[in-house]
């Protein structure tokens, strides 16, 4: 398992029609706060405020295809030259980080060829570095790692 401390964030939560929303500094909107979207924007401002990743190389929730099928990645960080480096799988989290989760970002890895996967429940975190073989990182890369590597 990887280590991750998150720190205290500034959070925008709004309440709409008895339905709660939170501000996504990537997309710049207001989404949904469902239980997994409360994870997905810990680890965004994680990467954000802590490890110091740009905004800008982030995605959050886009469409990839594979073999023929549109599926939605969580969070993808890319480089400066624009290729995909890490790819983020958010679960809730009272969801269990089993085989099928492990698989899911396998095959979205099979599009993006990433270095990195992170699948995160919020509490339980494994990130893998997967340059010269898969290796289980003990804490979230520096953003010069990633961008460098």
């Amino acid at each position: 398992m990887t280590k991750v401390e998150f720190g205290q964030y500034d959070f925008k939560v709004k309440e709409e029609d008895k339905k709660k929303f939170i501000f996504d500094i990537a997309r710049k909107k207001w989404v949904f706060l469902s239980p997994e979207e409360w994870v997905r924007q810990h680890i965004l401002h994680y990467l954000v405020y802590d490890k110091k990743y740009p905004t800008s190389l982030i995605a959050v929730e886009r469409g990839i295809e594979l073999n023929g099928t549109q599926k939605r990645f969580d969070l993808v960080v890319f480089s400066n030259s624009g290729k995909p480096k890490m790819i983020i799988e958010c679960k809730a989290p009272e969801e269990t980080l089993n085989e099928k989760v492990f698989e899911q970002i396998a095959r979205y890895n099979l599009s993006l060829k990433v270095d990195y996967l992170w699948v995160t429940n919020g509490t339980l975190n494994f990130v893998s570095r997967l340059i010269g073989g898969i290796q289980l990182l003990e804490g979230v890369p520096e953003w010069e790692i990633i961008s460098n590597s």
